[in-house]
């Protein structure tokens, strides 16, 4: 297993004391700090279709290769659930220009959602707290889960036509275990449709992240496993030591990452382990920014999963 680095943790939505790291900058970072490979975020200021032609495309792959690192990942911020059909259909370009770019990068992997909510900026910064309840204008569950799993089947197809593979990520809404994006592979049907199987999206609460419940789920998951991603904050102690730390009273505990990691070498992963600061840093009723506070998690974040996948 290796340990990347995913560039929405650079991208600006979460502070404000500078501005977003540009895609070079986020890939200087990501070598910095010891990181293996990147994973690129397919939306504006980084990877967007809108911006990316297949010149653009090879300077960025170049400029990766020529720091040693791999592009193994990129993202699509996708969502299928909808009734409306014009969302659908921009959903579903969109998808496949981020396929296009993913070919033309040289990326294996795009990491698809069922329904990704979004973020809203507030004073400069993101919050997903007020996509916490997305509204469907009026859609049963039946009729999104319809219209996913269509959606996916057609993306599936143009991933086969580019030669990548797509990683369904457990991430909620609509999907709310591990089981749930299982169906959705087995529904679709396509060699060209996986898993991004991530601990700390199954629930920060005690009863998803016991060992047991951990390592049953990666098991069920086997080789459809073919990215996953991790959060968190860290706290560096005295003698060396790195801990995973409850940073808010929302979560009843902190992903459990020794189990997860574990069972992820029991079915023999080869992969990467892809870590994300994706949440605005909130510490002490102040928010904190990157020069202060999140560069500083990329270090230890790199650092914690390397002596854990060392253990």
């Amino acid at each position: 297993m290796k340990v990347g680095l995913y560039s929405i943790s650079c991208s600006g939505v979460w502070f404000k004391d500078r501005p977003a790291l540009t895609l070079e900058e986020f890939v200087d970072t990501a070598k910095e700090f010891g990181y293996q490979g990147v994973e690129i975020d397919l939306k504006r200021p980084h990877g967007s279709p809108l911006d990316l032609n297949t010149e653009r495309c090879k300077q960025i792959r170049g400029y990766i290769e020529g720091k040693g690192l791999e592009l193994f990942a990129v993202a699509a911020n996708n969502s299928f659930a909808t009734i409306i059909p014009e969302h659908l259909e921009n959903e579903l370009l969109m998808v496949r220009e981020q396929i296009r770019v993913a070919k033309d990068l040289g990326a294996p992997v795009v990491r698809v959602f069922v329904a990704w909510r979004g973020v809203i900026t507030r004073d400069g910064i993101a919050s997903y707290e007020p996509t916490r309840f997305p509204e469907y204008y009026g859609a049963l569950k039946y009729q999104l889960v319809q219209n996913i799993t269509a959606g996916l089947k057609e993306v599936s197809k143009y991933a086969e036509d580019a030669g990548v593979i797509l990683a369904l990520q457990n991430h909620d809404p609509i999907l709310m275990d591990y089981r749930d994006m299982l169906d959705f592979v087995k529904w679709v049907g396509s060699p060209n449709l996986k898993c991004s199987y991530d601990c700390p999206c199954e629930g920060w609460d005690k009863k998803v992240q016991t060992d047991e419940y951990q390592r049953n789920a990666v098991l069920a998951v086997g080789d459809l496993q073919v990215l996953t991603h991790a959060n968190g904050e860290f706290i560096e102690h005295s003698d060396g030591t790195i801990e995973n730390f409850n940073y808010t009273r929302d979560h009843e505990t902190v992903p459990n990452y020794p189990a997860f990691v574990k069972a992820l070498k029991e079915i023999n992963y080869k992969g990467y382990i892809s870590f994300e600061f994706c949440h605005m840093p909130f510490l002490n009723g102040q928010v904190l920014g990157y020069n202060d506070y999140i560069k500083n998690q990329l270090r230890l974040a790199r650092l914690y999963f390397e002596k854990l996948l060392a253990q």
